[in-house]
């Protein structure tokens, strides 16, 4: 019983969050079933001495609470932004504010992009700005600055599909842009130590990462192991994109799974306590790299659930943490559930790792067990099977030589990401002794963008569905669900109280 309450509640708040991320629901509706649901409870405890009522009552007042959250986040604009916002008769007004750097600048091919928090009338808020190259910005900076002030909008990808780049901005609190505005740096060194400190780090490791390993090898290394595709030229970003290999560089669980995995597999030969946490020691210290920021925080604890799950072979009882993790990140930010593409990639490919790689593991026999290169093999593949409806929705295109690039690819990646790590904390020791492992991580990532410029350059080697339905990628995901959970799933709504 205590565990059909916690899957019931679970999932009840889960619907009702995304219920209300794609629907407008008024509060009044939400307060009204949170209501009946009480009522019903009380009756099916004290008079009806139904149990499956309960459970359906305690699902209503979960659903209904989990609109009611999402409703506490999704509050109008501040009106005093709203005021100073330019409209299109409005095209030479420009307005000036101060404020600060909340994140470190996302370096683009031709700009850069700066999140400033700024304080008008007592409300805060957050502005993403988009800026030329020539000035070097940081964390923590305080700056005024002065441009037209607007809003975000949704626009068409290259594939053609439309992006919501409102709700992509409002997850991480940023409701207003500005193109190009004039800036001044007023003061720096104005952040948080601790984030300071980490986002020091994170560029100095990647500093003697590039020294070690030239471009444009190095761009895929940051992208393997710290999420750091900004860089990308178009064309290097559309040859991933046709090969159905974005995945390996976008910051997710899945990324810092497979790493943590090969370390444990090398710690093997140790007791089981110290390979797992040597492999958490790992996780660790890539959220570390990242600068800490949330995203990383998140794929960190999707990995390490992953990596318990598969040392100890306890997969439903990581279940139940998994699900309970997700539901706590998504009652801190409700927008995550529907318009955070890494928080989904994430929970998807963790479910993979730790329900699915077990089950096809039986068909990698052909696969040398030596260095546990049969489980890395395994866990890519259940990773990429399950991810690959999500990207072909999220980005719209399908590759026909999506399956032998990923084969010939993703065997090899751990063991990149593993000699980057390496080369970047070795290069901060002394760069002499970085140079051997940056030069053998040289050959693989050489080999692996070779396998991506191959693959990418074939007649046809990939279509775009801009259009890809949303009911087929469900039906899709509840066909994995059946194969993976059907039984459990009989015996939940079959088993007696």
């Amino acid at each position: 019983m205590r565990d059909k309450i916690f899957y019931i509640t679970c999932f009840g708040f889960l619907f009702g969050v995304l219920l209300r991320s794609v629907v407008f629901v008024n509060l009044y509706f939400a307060i009204l079933c949170s209501v009946i649901a009480v009522a019903l409870c009380l009756f099916f405890s004290l008079i009806s001495k139904n149990k499956w009522g309960i459970l359906v009552s305690i699902f209503i007042l979960a659903f209904s609470f989990g609109i009611f959250r999402f409703q506490m986040v999704d509050v109008p604009n501040p009106p005093v932004f709203e005021s100073q916002v330019s409209l299109p008769a409005q095209a030479g007004q420009k307005v000036s504010f101060f404020g600060e750097l909340v994140d470190e600048p996302n370096i683009k091919e031709n700009s850069q992009q700066l999140t400033v928090e700024t304080e008008e009338g007592n409300v805060e808020t957050e502005i993403l700005i988009t800026t030329g190259l020539d000035t070097e910005y940081k964390y923590g900076d305080e700056i005024n600055f002065s441009g037209k002030l607007e809003k975000p909008e949704d626009f068409i990808t290259d594939t053609g599909k439309e992006f919501d780049y409102v709700n992509y901005l409002r997850k991480d609190g940023i409701l207003y842009v500005m193109g190009y505005p004039k800036i001044e740096i007023i003061s720096r060194g104005n952040g948080n130590f601790i984030q300071s400190a980490l986002f020091f780090v994170k560029e100095k490791f990647l500093e003697k990462m590039n020294f070690a390993i030239n471009t444009p090898e190095n761009l895929l290394m940051g992208g393997l192991i710290l999420g750091e595709k900004s860089a990308f030229d178009e064309p290097m970003r559309q040859s991933f994109v046709n090969t159905g290999t974005i995945h390996i560089v976008a910051l997710s669980g899945y990324n810092v799974t497979i790493v943590a995995e090969w370390i444990m597999k090398l710690f093997a030969f140790l007791p089981i306590n110290f390979a797992i946490w040597t492999g958490i020691l790992a996780i660790m210290l890539f959220v570390l790299m990242t600068g800490a920021s949330s995203t990383a925080i998140r794929a960190g604890i999707m990995a390490t659930l992953a990596l318990i799950a598969r040392a100890t072979g306890r997969n439903y009882d990581v279940a139940r943490a998994l699900i309970l993790a997700g539901v706590f990140m998504i009652i801190l930010n409700p927008f995550l559930l529907a318009f955070d593409v890494s928080f989904q990639l994430s929970f998807i490919a963790t479910v993979a790792v730790i329900f699915l790689a077990p089950r096809i593991e039986k068909y990698f026999t052909w696969v040398t067990k030596s260095f546990g290169l049969r489980d890395i093999v395994s866990v890519t593949c259940a990773a990429y099977i399950f991810v690959f409806p999500f990207i072909l929705y999220k980005m719209g295109n399908f590759s026909l030589v999506a399956l032998p690039a990923n084969i010939l690819i993703l065997p090899f990646i751990p063991f990149t990401m593993l000699l980057g790590f390496i080369t970047g904390f070795v290069g901060l020791i002394w760069y002499v002794l970085a140079v051997p492992f940056g030069f053998i991580s040289y050959l693989f990532l050489h080999y692996e963008l070779g396998v991506i410029s191959f693959f990418s350059n074939l007649p046809f080697a990939s279509f775009s569905f801009p259009n890809f339905p949303l009911w087929l990628t469900l039906i899709i995901y509840i066909y994995f669900i059946y194969r993976l959970f059907g039984k459990n799933i009989k015996e939940f709504f079959t088993e007696r109280f």
